[in-house]
């Protein structure tokens, strides 16, 4: 088996999942298009395990979160209404960090340390996000959501070294929480010491990650890694793993928001949920032997295509 995911990560990851997800959105498009009074029911349900299980996979190892393509993919080439893929979104982001979350934990990629403290706080903030994403337009809230992803795409672009930062020394709360580890690089074959700083800064980020994630519906993992990473200084798969592991504490916060406000269907949230943790549990394995410029590249990749398909959505331009 390992000898299988090593030859997986010489392909390029990022081009055929894409691939595979434009293929399936389209499809999904074009039966719209000829009219849903000849689409039978079942066909939808069928699509959207199909996607998220494409889905699942790619947004493990990127540590994005599977909301955050959700969203933007099934609102815009399904026929449902925007809050009901809000709302099955966060449950689907949530599916996938749960599936993912033991892996991860058994590989130290992801650290219960340096988790906790953030999730806390950004799970109290998002429920208070939910409740404001519920009141606002739909066209705002994703044009918000676009800008804020393109600029974070942007930032990671230009970081120059984000694979393993350079943290000269821990500051003194990350070492009064014991934020450090090791973990087995197994691209790299060694071992890593790390350890993170401007943890007060860290934890301020994360009180709006958390209002974000609960208003946009999308889950956070678009903003932990970069928070993670460029700023706290985390290695770029425990930043990864780790963010997964935070999405079960945030995003359960906000889902019950929705849940109370009546805005999950069946329909779509039960397939979207299966598809997408068969998927993620192949995910959280590549995580462990794709390289982390790999990664680097995925999670570039994911979160532009996200960014520009909510910002189009929001300002009513369809693809």
């Amino acid at each position: 088996m390992p000898r299988i995911f090593s030859s997986i990560s010489k392909l390029d990851l990022t081009l055929a999942g894409f691939v595979a997800l434009a293929c399936f959105a389209l499809t999904a498009g074009a039966v719209e298009s000829v009219g849903q009074d000849v689409v039978a029911w079942w066909v939808w349900p069928l699509a959207l395990f199909v996607t998220c299980f494409f889905l699942g996979i790619v947004a493990v190892p990127s540590g994005v979160g599977g909301g955050v393509l959700f969203v933007p993919i099934v609102g815009g080439f399904f026929p449902f209404h925007l809050d009901f893929v809000r709302g099955a979104g966060l449950l689907v982001a949530l599916a996938s960090a749960l599936a993912a979350g033991p892996s991860l934990l058994r590989g130290g990629l992801a650290n219960l340390r340096l988790a906790l403290p953030l999730a806390v706080l950004a799970s109290a903030s998002s429920i208070v996000g939910a409740m404001v994403g519920l009141a606002i337009p739909a066209n705002i809230v994703q044009i918000a959501l676009g800008i804020t992803i393109l600029g974070i795409v942007i930032l990671m672009s230009m970081a120059k070294k984000s694979e393993l930062p350079e943290v000269p020394a821990p500051d003194r709360l990350s070492s009064a929480l014991s934020m450090n580890g090791i973990f087995h690089d197994a691209a790299r074959n060694q071992k890593i010491n790390w350890h993170v700083h401007r943890t007060p800064l860290g934890l301020m980020l994360f009180l709006g990650i958390g209002f974000l994630a609960g208003m946009f519906g999308m889950g956070a993992g678009w903003a932990n890694v970069p928070v993670l990473n460029l700023l706290m200084g985390a290695p770029l798969k425990v930043s990864a793993g780790t963010s997964s592991f935070i999405l079960t504490l945030v995003d359960s916060s906000a889902a019950w928001i929705y849940l109370n406000k009546g805005a999950v269907l069946a329909m779509i949230a039960v397939p979207s949920i299966i598809g997408m943790m068969m998927g993620a549990t192949i995910g959280a394995r590549l995580l462990h032997v794709l390289k982390a410029s790999v990664v680097r590249k995925m999670v570039i990749t994911l979160l532009l295509f996200a960014g520009v398909r909510a910002l189009l959505k929001g300002l009513g331009i369809w693809l």
